[in-house]
């Protein structure tokens, strides 16, 4: 699986955003997220953050966590959406695309090293983290849209995803064996 692993496992996995925190990101070197909105951050009907997403949001920034937003979505949906922050933001990006990821980066002056990539899905959040050469932090999403294409992209994950904690779940059974 070795292609595989690379392309689409995930560098951590959480249930959602909550899990993860600012000192966990800084412990790990991450000072700037880019992160994908829908499904991410809120539901596909949230126009704006929630007050939750709000509070995390600012728990980051608080932290000195730079954070930017790169979304397949439409420019309107993402500028309602990124109203009132100051932020790098990208609407229609082409993710898996690396090009406005690296563009974020640049913007935010922060190093590969230091940034990660946040989202829900495989083959076009943690793809294009890793085509752009940064960590990936998958989340379960929050809400999932039923459409055709998203039950087909769903159903294609889902052994990725298996794999992927096989993998996980045998690393924390040899570290408890030492």
């Amino acid at each position: 699986m070795g292609l595989i692993s690379r392309l689409f496992w995930p560098d951590m996995r959480f249930k959602n955003i909550y899990e993860i925190t600012p000192q966990l990101l800084s412990e790990c070197g991450i000072n700037a997220v880019i992160s994908d909105i829908d499904n991410t951050l809120v539901t596909y009907d949230d126009p704006s953050p929630t007050t939750e997403a709000r509070c995390w949001l600012a728990s980051m920034k608080e932290a000195g966590i730079k954070i930017a937003f790169i979304s397949n979505n439409t420019g309107e949906r993402v500028e309602k959406f990124c109203e009132g922050m100051d932020c790098y933001f990208r609407a229609e990006s082409g993710k898996p695309s690396r090009k406005y990821l690296l563009e974020a980066l640049t913007h935010m002056g922060v190093d590969k090293a230091n940034a990660a990539l946040l989202g829900d899905q495989l083959f076009t959040d943690v793809l294009a983290g890793k085509l752009a050469g940064i960590r990936t932090i998958l989340v379960d999403p929050i809400k999932d849209v039923m459409t055709p294409l998203f039950r087909f992209k769903r159903a294609l994950e889902k052994p990725i995803l298996s794999a992927y904690e096989r993998h996980i779940s045998k690393n924390r059974q040899k570290d408890k064996d030492k």
